[in-house]
């Protein structure tokens, strides 16, 4: 009796390890995990926060104007930004609003309480005047920081390469306690 009690408990404690190591390497293989650094994505996403990486979401989807994303800038570097501009888009901010192929297209994210000690206002420009080109190229994408006074993005460095993506980030938090997962606001 006393063997079938200890094999059971074996089993039951194998299945358990099993269990957790398939989903620590699930995990692994689906997510990863950032820490902000910096204030341009302030304030959706502030200096020190802990952010969930989906890697795998753009395999099955397509990237979606507004999505936060993580992307390689170089090789040691990665960034968080905001998509703006997709392919195919023209983009123009004029009077602190943003144009999509001519069309206004609201930014309601900037609009909540949590800007308002921000200085939200973006500068007028064209995607020409910044970029040089007229449209968002094939493959590309136009991004930005939310703290628009105070983001290096693609206003300075261009387009970035949709392959450069990381993945979406699907929930920031400073504590576990705190998780957010609607970056749209």
């Amino acid at each position: 009796m006393k063997k079938i009690k200890m094999s059971r408990i074996s089993i039951v404690l194998s299945v358990i390890v099993v269990i957790f190591l398939i989903a620590y390497v699930f995990r692994a293989l689906l997510f990863d995990n950032y820490v902000v650094d910096g204030e341009s994505m302030e304030p959706t996403l502030e200096d020190g926060y802990n952010l969930m990486v989906n890697k795998i979401i753009y395999d099955v989807a397509d990237v979606d104007r507004f999505d936060v994303i993580v992307f390689h800038k170089n090789v040691k570097d990665d960034y968080v930004k905001r998509v703006i501009g997709l392919p195919g888009d023209s983009i123009e901010y004029k009077d602190d609003q943003l144009y999509v192929n001519g069309e206004y297209v609201e930014e309601a994210f900037l609009e909540s309480g949590s800007f308002s000690k921000y200085d939200t206002k973006t500068k007028d420009f064209t995607l020409k005047e910044v970029t040089g080109q007229t449209r968002v190229p094939e493959g590309k994408l136009f991004v930005m920081g939310d703290n628009r006074t105070n983001s290096l993005d693609s206003r300075k460095f261009g387009f970035i390469s949709q392959n450069q993506i990381v993945g979406k980030v699907d929930a920031s938090y400073q504590t576990l306690a705190d998780i957010e997962i609607d970056l749209r606001h």
